[in-house]
């Protein structure tokens, strides 16, 4: 705070610049200019001992606040200045209320020095154990998923680090802003409340004492009058509605008449809208207008026009007219400034309150009642509540401002917390319709603050029990859903963007409803009791309206016209998922509460049931001799409804009474005596007939709307309050009927009665209609699966006796039966409870072991062997499609296994007693008699009246039927107890109207039917557990007691055949393969022999591309001729013909000079990948000299291929033809595609590379003539001299056309007009000039022009580029030299190479004879060539290759055949090579060690330190003094090797010479052959040594370059060497360190707000504000986005960068090309989390890290991104500019 202090700091301000800044702004604003000396001579604390003596408080602070306000805030016209303009107003601002309306109060209230009084009252403090931090937008948050109460409670990252549940599994999310930490809060966490930080200390206080009886008494009574001063104004300001007129009291002394024209936010209106009408309304740019929008966006509210009242108005109706076309218009007031000076300033105080309050709890006590302070007015009246109600009338700046001041201080004050939630709930009705029809988020509503209140299960039940919470909700959720059919159901209109606006809105009620119902009591009391029921009710109510909505009858003859709504319904089914299990859970914990429920939940279904008009039409049934009385319903002729919530509910509550054991305790008390079990079966049955039907395609005329209803009825998100329910509801239906009974009505509603029950039903009808068959077919397998179903699906706990542990076990051990699956899929496939939680985690280790993920893929679980005998072919929650595949799996692994393919069913576990009668459909008659039915028609199997599925279910059934009476006979004492005897009658013939054999009898007769084969092994199966079955009964009734063996019975012996049966076969089918497999290769040799030719061919090509296949000649190793690439002595390539064959046309052709030209495919990009100096501006491309690169490589030329190779002509056919496609593409869609056919992109017609140009294949050079001397470099470089000198008259000649001076001496046959003829062939000149051009189109952005000199260049610029950037990945991945790379660089930098050597053929002699004598001139200083750079501001290997290459051309001119280019070759190596080292030495920096190797250095160091004496005899004291010679002498090895690395590939491409062995491995000796592979000696320094008097003076001149010295005092970038690779940016190991960098990272344009999509840089780790429009910029003429335009400053438009808020990176390509790729962070399993979605913590994979740098090294992006975009046609159509 600024206390008195801070005048003489205002005053020193205020004189100098400021004062007659603000004086001048005074005169213009017509204000008398003694406000300057007033502000001078103010005196907060005399002012504030005035106020305290008035007897009136709040009129003297009013008075004050009339006077000051306006005079500082919101003074004329914002905007419109530049934003340095706006930064001093709003500091100047800041400052003037500081110092004039603040520090008063502040002196009131702390009756002393401001800054000594907070501090002392801050000292005395005891602080909250809560933490309250309040979450910034992006700011990651923590929750435990072991520890927290509900997965709302969250930590900010600073207490998460300092708590225990870093240790624990938690999840890891990004905050949309404005909750708090909950560190400190006891019932927010089971254990672990609080971090280090925040763990209360033992001498607290107790926390029942007032915090206000801290402080003194009458600070306590001033600041209660000053807050409620403070608030009073701040509350009547921000809820005023008049735009003319202020409060009583606040009336401004001299009323102006200015005007502010105000503009509002809303939820409706684009961004786009926005800025296209402020332009027409207020003129203003588009710029002005994009910060207007943004600043609405933010902070609710702008000014968009300044002056008098008409001048506003106008602006004002523009802007309305121009929004109402659509929607509704733009909100926009009129206000006059003093009301808007006054409402800034009310949002001052509230910030000022907030932050005073954290200085001492007891003022915050004192606000928090002041707050809530109810008025005179009664009801609703205090200060907090009139806030509250009228939370809907303010804009965004304020809502934001006074929530968080409410957080800071009644939500930091548990006391006060109680007392505002009972406000809040009082309240929440009216606030909850408020929001309806408020058009901002719920963030920004106070509605959002019900999260903090209602997820505290004290406060939440407290709630409930006084003010009926639950019921308020319920009732309020359910009056804002007005639309219902006459039954009073809920009936939905179409789902348009504004219902789904409306229902989102609406559903938050059901988030509310959610946080009460998290946590369920422990302890109940009555009165709660009483509450929830009561909410119970309220809540069936709701269901009841739900009950039966949505229903559809089945369409025939037509399609249906117009797909009905169903969205609706099942969003609100999903939404209720949770809050219907929720209220189960606290009905299962306390007897009474379930009882009840259950009475409510009975009466509520018989009320829907009453009202079904089903009651007509009774009918009997009778099958197998049972009868049984129905009604006549047919789901396929009648409506039917998916939604059936209350019967669900009650099945719900029935497994309860089951779990609990109420049912069996107290069944006098359950009305079970009212259940009809025909009718509790009813309405899910005809829910599950309805989807069969579907399945057998007789619904297929009622649209996709009934496809997608029966999808989500069985998905995960649905099914457990939906499918689930109704297989409960079925089982507990048949567990009190007959089975028979409930048999015969399942057959009826299937609409298969007929079928069963005619006389001759095994004899199975024949109908003519084939589509009715297979209907019916489907339909009775479906009927046999729900049997299946309903008899075996035990796994809930109540139904079966089982955990809830194993049904999360036996769901996983049923996906992974299907495959292996990663940890995602797997909790996608289970059902979330109401905490997010699947209970995966606890069981999974168990049943599963995880394999690790490599550089790709994602880590996978696969099932332990142990548990494949718990797979049930017939899970209930499998689709078709998962069964299939479940199947097949299982029986490869059993075949695998060597074990038969049988899949019995496997064990159930027992039944509950409440459903233990379910047994007894197994064995019943009906079923029996549908068995028998399906086994005799697979008998005689004639037409297609069954089907092999049917069986298969059948044989299922006949299996777990087995399985229970075996069990029972194992848990029996003895004979008598045994119900279930499936056995006898499985072996009784059929009863009188169909005397067929038993179901055993069918068994046996179709055990070895042939049409069967692949049941063979299940019937097998069966057949034995009946012999065993049938052998333990005898036991038992022989002796009651005996254990039971399994004996070796007839049926083991037919398996032990079985098996030695199968084996036989398989050892025969293994001796076929065996015979094929030598077939096959016999064949192949007889192939190769056949076209021996052929294959000779490609390897010839292999060695004609200069690829490691072609080592020396053996006679050369005998001799102990070394290989030297390089200079007179070098070895020539091997003779041969380079045939290649085209990709197009498939047709051979040898490289020659002067035949059809072939090309090679190849793709040309800027590069930054090498730079050692980002901030160096791009090159201004009309005046651009590249004659000389700079070492730190700013920018460089690479080329890559992808190796294939086309005839030119063939080539430009095919690209003609991909143009004139483009063309018409263009015509018919605007888009772009994933190449650039404007900028000569195309796509490799054989591998789909980006490629943007050719390079024509040229043949190798001929080997050097060994005849002709070698001068010595002094011989040389004379005769150089005189060549050059020779040029320099003829050219002057040239330009002057006069001669004069002496003719300069000429070698002779040196001729200087000599042309050489062109040794190309016009075809492949043509080619020649494709490439170059290409090459000068990237390199300098500019339209092609053959005549510039430059152009030659760019060729020679980009082939050294290519070796540099290529050895630099050699060398970091520690590959050898030679022989390493893939043939398509390899291919490439042949190609690239031979080519630069002969472009200067297609240019004018004259530009390469200029380029020659400059590039010279930097070695051997020459008169007549100016400002040649200094030898530190030159790239050495760039040197190397300009020269040697530019030198062939001087050298055609020498006629006299005397002297070859090689050794010129070999002079320019030896003298740049010195050059590098002279360079090395000049930017050595050596750290002095003090271990002297050897007294005695070796030849190599004592040269070296000569070298450098030299060098500091030259430049003096600008070089350090050296000792170490060992050292310096490592230094310039180390300095000096990447140059020759690289030259030795470069003469390798050129001279097409084979690399010695020693550089085709990685390993020692690489020195030693690198130097005489480039024939230098291994002792560089004797290069100096031998030449000392040559090379002396030119070593002087070097050093004497003024530039070098410059450069060295630090004027300059200085570049040592060996430069180091350039790598990526280091990560983090943990992303939440990222995020929370992101999250704190604020837009540099739009004054501090945050960033909505902060994004990394990965190449040189700038944050930036992406994907937003504050920050687009301009690049040639076009509006990008902030990661574009970073890209063409940091990587030449190529960028590489870590969307840090989505988890993904992406990769960009100039304006119209990117593409999202997976980010280098994975969780604990392997997994990537592209949009933080799962949330849980994520690590650095270093591998998949440095794949993604090894791609951007290798400028392999803009490939990636043309493969991306060419595979998924989506990337191309975003807008990736805009990023």
């Amino acid at each position: 705070m600024i206390s008195g202090s801070g005048f003489f700091f205002l005053q020193q301000q205020l004189s100098t610049e400021e004062g007659a800044k603000m004086a001048a702004a005074q005169s213009d604003r017509d204000l008398p200019s003694a406000l300057c000396a007033e502000f001078l001579n103010f005196s907060a604390k005399d002012t504030a001992s005035r106020w305290l003596a008035a007897a009136d408080l709040k009129q003297q602070v009013y008075r004050h606040l009339a006077v000051y306000v306006p005079r500082i805030l919101c003074l004329g016209p914002s905007g419109g200045g530049s934003s340095r303009e706006e930064q001093r107003e709003e500091q100047r601002e800041e400052l003037a209320c500081q110092l004039l309306l603040l520090a008063p109060m502040e002196w009131l209230l702390l009756g002393e020095e401001p800054s000594s009084g907070l501090a002392l009252l801050q000292e005395k403090n005891q602080p909250s154990p809560l933490c309250g931090h309040v979450f910034k937008v992006g700011e990651p948050t923590y929750s435990c998923r072991e520890c927290a109460a509900d997965p709302t409670c969250v930590l900010c990252m600073q207490c998460f680090l300092g708590s225990v549940h870093k240790e624990h599994r938690y999840r890891m999310t990004t905050s949309g802003g404005g909750g708090f930490c909950d560190c400190g809060d006891a019932e927010a966490w089971k254990k672990g409340p609080y971090c280090q930080k925040h763990t209360p200390t033992d001498n607290n206080r107790d926390t029942e004492e007032d915090p206000v009886a801290q402080l003194p008494a009458d600070m306590v009574a001033r600041s209660y009058s000053i807050f409620s001063i403070i608030l009073r104004y701040a509350v009547d300001m921000l809820t005023w509605d008049q735009e003319d007129q202020l409060p009583a009291g606040l009336e401004p002394p001299a009323r102006g008449d200015t005007y502010y024209c105000m503009l509002f936010n809303d939820e409706v209106h684009t961004y786009e809208q926005v800025i296209y009408t402020l332009q027409k309304a207020v003129n203003c740019s588009q710029k002005e207008a994009v910060s207007f929008a943004t600043t609405v966006d933010r902070d609710g509210r702008k000014s968009v026009r300044y002056g008098d009242f008409q001048f506003c108005e106008q602006a004002k109706s523009v802007i309305v007219r121009n929004t109402s076309r659509q929607s509704k218009p733009l909100r926009v007031e009129v206000m006059h400034s003093s009301v808007v000076a006054h409402q800034c300033f009310a949002l001052k105080a509230l910030s000022w309150l907030g932050q005073i309050i954290q200085y001492s709890d007891g003022l915050r006590r004192i606000l928090c009642q002041v707050g809530l302070q109810i008025g005179p007015e009664g009801e609703n009246s205090s200060l907090v509540d009139q806030l509250m109600l009228n939370d809907s009338k303010m804009w965004k700046g304020a809502r934001n401002i006074y929530h968080q001041l409410l957080m800071n201080s009644l939500l930091m004050d548990l006391k006060y917390k109680k007392i505002f939630a009972i406000q809040f709930a009082k309240n929440y009705r009216r606030l909850q319709t408020d929001f309806m029809e408020d058009d901002h988020e719920r963030v920004v509503s106070v509605t959002s603050l019900s999260v903090q209140l209602f997820t505290v299960p004290t406060m939440a039940r407290m709630l409930m029990v006084e003010e009926n919470l639950m019921t308020t909700i319920i009732r309020t959720f359910v009056d804002h859903l007005r639309h219902r059919d006459l039954q009073g159901r809920f009936q939905f209109d179409r789902y348009t963007a504004q219902q789904a606006f409306k229902f989102g809105r609406v559903q938050s009620l059901i988030g509310d409803l959610k946080y009460v119902l998290i946590s369920r009591p422990s302890e109940w009391s009555d009165l709660l009791r009483l509450k929830f029921l009561e909410g119970l009710d309220a809540f069936l109510e709701l269901l009841k309206c739900m009950q039966g909505m949505d229903p559809v009858v089945r369409q025939v003859g037509q399609h249906i016209e117009m797909e009905p709504e169903w969205e609706a319904a099942f969003t609100l089914q999903m939404k209720l998922t949770h809050i219907i299990s929720m209220i189960q859970e606290w009905c299962s914990t306390d007897e009474r509460v379930l009882i009840e429920a259950y009475r409510k939940c009975l009466s509520a279904l018989s009320h829907c049931h009453s009202g079904l008009p089903d009651g007509e039409q009774p009918i009997s049934l009778s099958l197998a001799g049972h009868c049984v009385e129905t009604f006549r319903y047919q789901v396929s002729q009648d409506k039917v409804s998916i939604h059936l919530p209350v019967c669900r509910l009650l099945a719900g509550l029935h497994v309860l009474l089951s779990r609990t054991e109420v049912a069996s305790r107290f069944p006098e008390q359950l009305p079970l005596g009212e259940l009809s079990p025909p009718l509790l079966i009813e309405l899910p049955l005809r829910c599950l007939v309805l989807c069969a039907q579907v399945h057998a395609g007789m619904w297929r005329r009622n649209g996709f709307s009934l496809i997608n209803q029966i999808y989500y009825y069985h998905n995960v998100k649905c099914r457990v309050e939906m499918f689930d329910k109704d297989i409960i509801m079925l089982q507990a239906g048949a567990s009190m009927m007959d089975p028979n009974h409930f048999l015969m009505i399942v057959l009826s509603r299937f609409e298969l009665f007929h079928i069963f029950s005619s006389v001759d039903c095994r004899k199975r009808y024949r109908e003519a209609n084939k589509d009715v068959i297979q209907q019916n077919n489907t339909l009775i397998e479906e009927m046999l699966h729900l049997i299946i179903m309903v008899v075996g699906e035990r796994y809930v706990s109540g139904v079966g006796q089982v955990e809830p542990f194993d049904e999360v076990r036996r769901e996983i051990i049923h996906q992974l039966s299907i495959r292996p699956m990663a940890h995602s899929e797997l909790v996608k496939a289970l059902p979330e409870n109401g905490n997010k939680e699947t209970g995966l985690e606890r069981v999974i280790d168990s049943v599963a072991s995880f394999k690790k993920p490599g550089v790709t893929g994602r880590g996978l679980y696969e099932l332990r062997p142990e548990w494949y005998k718990y797979f049930n072919l017939y899970f209930h929650h499998y689709s078709r499609a998962d069964q299939s595949k479940a199947e097949e799996a299982q029986r490869k692994l059993r075949r695998q296994n060597g074990e038969d393919t049988a899949l019995p069913p496997p064990l159930p576990p027992l039944l509950c007693p409440l459903f233990a009668s379910l047994v007894n459909l197994l064995q019943c008659d009906v079923l029996l008699a549908v068995e028998g039915a399906v086994l005799q028609w697979a008998v005689e199997p004639s037409g297609g009246g069954w089907t092999e599925s049917m069986l298969q279910r059948v044989l299922h059934l006949v299996g777990v039927a087995l399985l229970e009476e075996q069990q029972q006979l194992e848990n029996s004492s003895g004979d008598d107890d045994v119900t279930f005897n499936y056995t006898c009658k499985i072996s009784r013939p059929g009863e009188a109207p169909s005397t067929s054999g038993s179901v055993l009898a069918l068994l046996e007769s179709l055990q070895n039917a042939p049409h069967l084969e692949v049941h063979k092994d299940m019937i097998t199966w069966i057949l034995k557990m009946v012999a065993n079955i049938k052998t333990m009964r005898e036991r038992t009734s022989s002796s009651s007691s005996v254990t039971i063996s399994q004996g070796q019975g007839p049926e083991e012996m037919v398996r032990d055949r079985d098996k030695a049966e199968r084996k036989r076969k398989a050892e025969m089918a293994r001796l076929r393969r065996e015979k094929i497999m030598a077939q096959m290769s016999e064949m192949q040799k007889h192939f190769i022999n056949e076209n021996k030719e052929l294959f000779q061919q490609s390897l010839e090509d292999l060695e004609a591309s200069g690829s490691p296949a072609d080592t020396s000649p053996p006679s050369l190793e005998q001799s102990g001729v070394s290989q030297v690439c390089v200079g007179p002595r070098r070895m020539g390539g091997a003779k041969h013909r380079q045939l290649v064959t085209c990709i197009l046309c498939q047709e051979e052709q040898e490289v020659r000079g002067h035949g059809r030209a072939m090309v090679l495919a190849a793709f040309v990009q800027r590069s930054t990948v090498l730079s050692k100096n980002r901030l160096r501006n791009l090159p201004d491309p009309e005046h651009h000299d590249p004659l000389f690169m700079h070492p730190d490589l700013s920018l460089g030329i690479h080329t890559a291929s992808c190796g294939h190779i086309m005839h030119a002509t063939c080539w430009q056919r095919y690209f003609e033809s991909v143009q004139l496609k483009e063309q018409r593409r263009q015509q018919r869609l605007r888009g772009h595609t994933s190449y650039d056919v404007e900028n000569g992109e195309f796509l490799c017609p054989l591998c789909e590379c980006l490629s943007n140009t050719v390079i024509p294949l040229l043949p190798h050079t001929h080997s050097p003539d060994h005849s002709v001397d070698h001068p010595s470099l002094e011989a040389w470089l004379k005769t150089t001299n005189q060549h050059i000198a020779a040029l320099h008259v003829a050219h002057r000649k040239q330009s002057e056309g006069v001669s004069e001076g002496a003719e300069p001496v000429v070698p002779e046959g040196f001729r200087v007009d000599f042309t050489p003829q062109n040794p190309f062939s016009s075809s492949v000149s043509e080619m020649i000039t494709t490439f170059s051009m290409s090459t000068y189109k990237v390199g300098l952005k500019l339209n092609p022009n053959e005549q510039d000199p430059r152009v030659q260049v760019l060729i020679w610029s980009t082939c050294a580029y290519t070796i540099q950037s290529i050895e630099r990945l050699l060398m970091d991945e520690e590959k050898p030299l030679f022989g390493s790379l893939p043939c398509r660089q390899d291919d490439c930098l042949s190609s690239l190479t031979r080519f630069s050597s002969s472009c200067w053929t297609a240019a004018p002699p004259a530009t390469a004879h200029t380029h020659c004598i400059r590039l010279l001139s930097a070695l051997v200083p020459d008169s007549q060539v100016e400002n040649t750079p200094c030898v530190l501001d030159i790239d050495m290997f760039h040197l190397l290759v300009y020269s040697v290459l530019s030198y062939s051309s001087v050298h055609s001119l020498d006629q006299s055949r005397q002297r070859v280019v090689d050794s010129a070759h070999l002079h320019l190596l030896h003298l740049i090579t010195v050059a590098h080292l002279v360079q090395i030495l000049l930017t050595s920096t050596t750290e002095e060690v003090c271990m002297d190797e050897d007294s005695v250095g070796s030849e190599e160091e004592e040269f070296t330190c000569q070298l450098y004496n030299t060098l500091r005899n030259h430049l003096g004291s600008v070089l350090p003094e050296v000792s170490s010679g060992w050292q310096l002498c490592r230094c310039v090895k180390a300095g000096v090797l990447p140059f020759l690395r690289a030259a030795a590939l470069f003469f390798h491409y050129l001279n097409s010479t084979a690399p010695p062995a020693d550089l085709l491995v990685a390993g020692p000796g690489q020195w030693e052959a690198l130097c005489s592979y480039l024939s230098l000696p291994s002792n560089l320094l004797q290069l100096y040594q031998s030449q000392h008097t040559l090379l002396e003076p030119l070593i002087h001149r070097w050093c004497c370059h003024p530039g070098v010295r410059q450069t060295l005092r630090g004027g300059g970038v200085i570049v040592r060497f060996p430069r180091e690779s350039n790598r990526l940016i280091d990560l983090p190991e943990d992303y939440s360190v990222l995020i929370n960098q992101a999250s704190s990272f604020t837009c540099p344009r739009s004054g501090g707000d945050k960033s909505r999509a902060p994004t990394l840089c990965l190449v040189c780790g700038s944050m930036l504000c992406s994907q937003s429009y504050c920050c687009q910029t301009e690049v040639d003429g076009e509006d990008v986005g902030a990661c574009t335009a970073h890209t063409f400053t940091c990587g030449a438009g190529l960028g590489l960068f870590l969307r840090v808020r989505e988890s993904q990176v992406l990769f960009v390509a100039g304006k119209t090309k990117g593409c999202f790729h997976p980010p280098p962070y994975l969780d604990d399993y392997g997994e990537t989390d592209q949009g933080l979605k799962r949330g849980n913590p994520l690590h650095l994979c270093a591998e998949r890290y440095r794949k993604i740098e090894r791609l951007w090294r290798d400028h392999g992006i803009a490939e990636v991104i043309g493969h991306a975009q060419e595979a998924n046609q989506t990337l191309v159509a975003i807008d990736w500019q805009h990023l």
